[in-house]
């Protein structure tokens, strides 16, 4: 059985980085992906039967969508092949289908691995879809995007998408022991600076098999603290995408977090997404948003607010106005919640495609003319600050239109007072209307 390296063609004793001289020989040494490669799970299952069905790994880096794709070829007798979508193009596609062709024809099944397969434009990827239908590959897609956003339709519709989990702490513990082991050496780190290194690697295990073999190869005489660590490791910037998925996965976490009153998971998912470089106009935006659609009348002061704090950020710029931000996110999410201004406006858009062009009540039309006052414009309009409390109870909607009551307020907050005046006001409306029938 070949030896993995010689798969790439590297050979043996040839020095490599750690993290390849690692690499998992079989699927019980992967880590961290239990979910698809533990007993009952569907890929150790088509793995156990020796038949492979066309998939995407969908996963953040470093969690071995490469290293599966190769083990399962092994696993279940396939050819493996390999291409990159950054670094192939039409004709290296070619030549992988004739090849997979060719092996078939002497009965030999081939599995074709693209990795960053969302890199290749649509009718590219429309072009492997004869050869996987005929079975001439078996197709495995690896992307850190979501597929469904990347991927053709066509394409996602003959494959399966299996999700790979970054790696967690117990993963990355078990893979800085294999480093040790290996090496046959301890990382000069104290227990505390461990866990940092862990927490560096943000679930990524070859960017912390890059940082181990750093270490190792320094030669420290103490081990390193948590300081000592960071003075000598520069930990990357997070990963964040801020036209991809992940610039609206935190901006819809904040929102949530927002809307489900909790100051602290709000705080801590504007924190991320600063550190990842995002707009901070973007957030504002959608702090606005957020201030009109989930409090709205509850807490009116709300929505100033909002616009102050975009306000405040454009005016003194980062990484003081943040902080304007972080004020406003705390206040909204502490504020009482209410969607009823949001689902009354929806209602009453609905209300108005429907009816078309139903003219206003008669008594409510101006009347600028003698023509318009001889056809009854603004007869019989009462003035509301007239009225005893400033209110006539006239109905406004258009004559032959049922009233609709669009706007149920909540009973939080300012609206809980609004609510109040509201059904006063509809009492007397009701009142007016019984004595006029």
């Amino acid at each position: 059985m070949a030896n993995l390296f010689e798969a790439e063609g590297v050979e043996p004793g040839t020095p490599s980085p750690l993290a390849d001289r690692l690499r998992p020989q079989s699927l019980d040494e992967v880590l961290g992906q239990d979910h698809l490669l533990g007993t009952g799970g569907p890929i150790r299952r088509m793995a156990d039967a020796g038949k492979l069905s066309s998939m995407i790994l969908w996963g953040p880096p470093g969690t071995g969508k490469t290293t599966i794709a190769r083990l399962l070829a092994k696993a279940a007798g396939y050819e493996f092949d390999q291409l990159s979508a950054v670094f192939s193009g039409v004709a290296d596609l070619k030549k992988a289908f004739e090849a997979a062709k060719t092996r078939r024809n002497a009965g030999v099944k081939s599995l074709l691995f693209v990795d960053e397969i969302h890199r290749f434009n649509r009718s590219q990827q429309d072009g492997f879809l004869p050869f996987v239908e005929q079975g001439v590959v078996t197709l495995i897609g690896a992307t850190t995007e979501n597929p469904s956003f990347e991927l053709n339709g066509a394409l996602l519709s003959r494959a399966q998408v299996y999700v790979l989990r970054r790696l967690d702490e117990n993963a990355l513990a078990g893979l800085l022991a294999k480093a040790e082991e290996h090496e046959d050496r301890t990382l000069p780190l104290t227990d505390e600076a461990r866990e940092a290194l862990m927490a560096m690697a943000d679930g990524d295990g070859r960017y912390l098999l890059t940082l181990a073999e750093t270490l190792l190869n320094v030669g420290v005489a103490e081990p390193l603290d948590i300081a000592g660590l960071t003075q000598m490791l520069q930990k990357r910037s997070p990963a964040y995408d801020k036209d991809r998925e992940g610039h609206y996965n935190l901006i819809s976490a904040l929102h949530k977090s927002i809307r489900g009153s909790d100051p602290d998971a709000a705080l801590y998912w504007l924190a991320r997404m600063l550190d990842g470089g995002e707009d901070p106009l973007f957030i504002a935006r959608r702090l606005v948003r957020a201030a009109s659609e989930d409090i709205g009348a509850a807490d009116p002061l709300s929505l100033l607010l909002a616009v102050a704090a975009r306000d405040t950020y454009e005016f003194l710029g980062s990484p003081e106005g943040e902080l304007a931000l972080a004020q406003l996110v705390i206040h909204l999410a502490s504020a009482p919640k209410s969607n009823a201004v949001y689902k009354a406006f929806g209602a009453a858009m609905k209300s108005a495609k429907e009816t078309g062009s139903l003219m206003p009540p008669a008594h409510i039309l101006n009347a600028p003319t003698k023509l318009m006052k001889n056809l009854g414009y603004g007869k019989g309009y009462e003035y509301d600050h007239d009225a005893e409390g400033g209110f006539s109870g006239q109905n406004y909607f258009p004559a032959g239109m049922d009233r609709i009551d669009f706007y149920q307020p909540k009973d939080v907050g300012a609206e809980a007072r609004v609510r109040e005046r509201l059904a006063r006001w509809s009492e007397i409306r009701r009142n007016k209307s019984d004595g006029q029938s």
